[in-house]
């Protein structure tokens, strides 16, 4: 997959995984990996951004396997920036797929 489309679609990809469910940033890079190859370098800067703009907050919990974990949840600021990008997708996707539509009736 293209590294570009990648890197324009985590922010995205990240809040859609964290509104479903609290993570840890090696369980949000293993969720990412069941659909496209990443590597955890790239997750833990966005990260760190969307904390910092407010769209997540941290908190840690105790692990079985080792010292505590730090999950990342949502905010209400995060929810609205996710439905912000929602729009934004369904929007470049339905264009892009307009010009695949119109490049195969030219065929």
């Amino acid at each position: 997959m293209n590294s570009q489309f990648k890197k324009g679609a985590l922010e995205l990809i990240v809040l859609l995984i964290i509104k479903r469910e609290d993570q840890y940033g090696y369980s949000l890079v293993q969720n990412v990996s069941r659909h496209m190859t990443i590597a955890e370098g790239t997750v833990y800067p966005l990260l760190r951004r969307l904390v910092k703009s407010g769209e997540l907050t941290t908190y840690y919990q105790p692990s079985t396997e080792g010292p505590s974990r730090k999950y990342y949840r949502i905010t209400e600021q995060g929810e609205q920036r996710l439905n912000l990008l929602l729009t934004e997708w369904q929007a470049f996707s339905g264009a892009v797929n307009q010009f695949i539509r119109e490049s195969e009736s030219d065929a």
